[in-house]
């Protein structure tokens, strides 16, 4: 496939493109923020997808970084891939993943100040958190003798690739198991599916420019992955506004019934003195 465009109109359409998606992926943070403020409650919010997209986009976060400040392994990547690549990460790309492991910390915060009702993470999330940290310090005492970096930021590339691929399933299971999506946020996953199918509309231009799909399946990794996160993004629609959708009283508003734990369980009450 040529380096080059051959119509400036399809690349301003890609350029175009692809910033809406940005835009909308990073600003698909803000909506359970914002619900979570206006609710004083994390209510209805997966803690294990917390943990698991804290971890991906940490892990993004690391290799997106290093790749763009890291004189050292850009020359590592030259080496590998020739003098003529381009590095792989853009400015944008490092702004991405800050902003989104800043927002996802924010979310993890407001899960100790506001009301989680009988919510915990479970052991299963937290096995994988843990086999996954300890296999990349096990990476990095590997890399570090012969300063193989670019094959460690390459090992947390593939952790984010994991973690997005598992990372919705603990929320769509939840909300199968509660009938409910109250406490979810409609307005991340209707952003989400915005940038991933732009994301899409990206590559189908890319296509019609360069009269080939080896952008699709010449990385059919990152493809299956989209098209993974447009399937949970359809099913969660499908769970907010078909399967489980909000009972509303006569003045329009959402019946929010939840059920939350007590602050003092029946074993910790105090004994009443005997009169």
């Amino acid at each position: 496939m040529s380096s080059s465009w051959n119509s400036v109109g399809l690349e301003v359409l890609y350029q175009v493109l692809g910033w809406v998606a940005f835009f909308a992926w990073s600003f698909s943070f803000y909506p359970q923020v914002i619900l979570n403020y206006k609710r004083k409650s994390v209510v209805g919010l997966n803690f294990d997808f917390l943990v698991l997209n804290l971890t991906k986009h940490s892990s993004y976060l690391i290799y997106n970084a290093a790749m763009f400040f890291s004189p050292f392994i850009q020359r590592q990547y030259h080496d590998k891939y020739g003098d003529k690549e381009m590095i792989p990460v853009a400015a944008n790309d490092v702004a991405f993943s800050l902003h989104a492991v800043a927002l996802t910390a924010f979310t993890v915060f407001q899960v100790f100040i506001y009301e989680r009702g009988i919510q915990k993470v479970s052991k299963v999330c937290i096995s994988i958190t843990a086999i996954v940290w300890t296999a990349a310090i096990v990476c990095l005492i590997i890399a570090w003798p012969k300063s193989d970096w670019l094959w460690l930021i390459d090992v947390f590339n593939s952790i984010q690739v994991g973690m997005t691929a598992i990372k919705y399933i603990p929320q769509a299971i939840m909300n199968f198991r509660r009938k409910s999506t109250i406490g979810w946020s409609i307005g991340n996953i209707l952003l989400d599916l915005t940038g991933g199918v732009l994301n899409f509309g990206q590559m189908g231009v890319q296509s019609i420019d360069q009269h080939t799909l080896v952008n699709f399946y010449g990385n059919i990794g990152k493809t299956l992955l989209s098209l993974e996160t447009v399937f949970f993004d359809v099913l969660f629609i499908i769970q907010h506004y078909v399967l489980y959708p909000a009972k509303k009283d006569e003045n329009g508003k959402a019946i929010i019934s939840e059920r939350v734990a007590p602050l003092i369980r029946p074993s910790d009450k105090p004994e009443e003195d005997n009169v």
